[in-house]
């Protein structure tokens, strides 16, 4: 069966760190496969010589058969599993999507684009040194930024209190759309279709907006 391409959630492994904001990229892949089991087909791989938990699912509406990937390593490490994944099946950088959380962009919003910067995400960063490259696809689920800087790392590791929780929650049923949009009428669409989401009626930050 050919494969469409790849597509990683990041985040950190272990119990301790479900549900953080920086494991908006589990929470992606969870989703993804939940919506392709009630229509299409999810077959669950054997990931351990991939360092990560391992799907092969085919898309809705003959979008394709993707891998679907959540690496083990801690998120500094996720290129390791990336790399191995890309080599194994024979993918090119252009045929992977990753998906992260973003401090840039206010909780709720998405961004779908190809290539350009880590702006500092360690995930990213260590993709990049393990593939030699940056041309391949990212789907940024914002997070915002807390109030003061030195409050990052407890940002990034923190879960969303209630009513950002259900910014989030949107924001991942609405990223399987975009991928979904990028799987059958590729980036440009994907780009679009993100945007068009907007911004949500709330968008929690370390302080209360007035």
């Amino acid at each position: 069966m050919e494969l469409a391409g790849l597509v990683v959630g990041l985040g950190n492994p272990g119990q301790q760190y479900a549900g953080t904001r920086h494991n908006c990229g589990f929470a992606f892949i969870d989703a993804l496969l939940a919506d392709c089991q009630k229509i299409s087909q999810v077959e669950k791989m054997g990931g351990q010589k991939f360092f990560c938990e391992l799907w092969r699912s085919r898309l809705p509406d003959n979008m394709g058969t993707w891998l679907c990937a959540k690496p083990q390593t801690f998120m500094n490490e996720s290129g390791k599993s990336v790399q191995a994944l890309l080599s194994w099946f024979k993918l090119a950088p252009g045929q992977l999507v990753v998906v992260h959380d973003e401090l840039d962009i206010p909780p709720g919003e998405i961004r779908f684009k190809l290539g350009g910067g880590n702006a500092g995400h360690n995930g990213l960063r260590s993709i990049e040194q393990y593939i030699g490259s940056n041309a391949y696809y990212r789907l940024r689920i914002g997070i915002g930024k807390p109030a003061h800087k030195g409050e990052t790392l407890g940002w990034v590791l923190g879960r969303a209190p209630g009513a950002e929780q259900t910014i989030f929650s949107h924001a991942i049923h609405n990223s399987v759309e975009v991928f979904y949009t990028f799987a059958k009428d590729g980036f440009k669409a994907a780009a679009v279709k993100a945007k068009q989401f907007g911004k949500p009626e709330k968008t929690p930050t370390g302080e209360d907006k007035k």
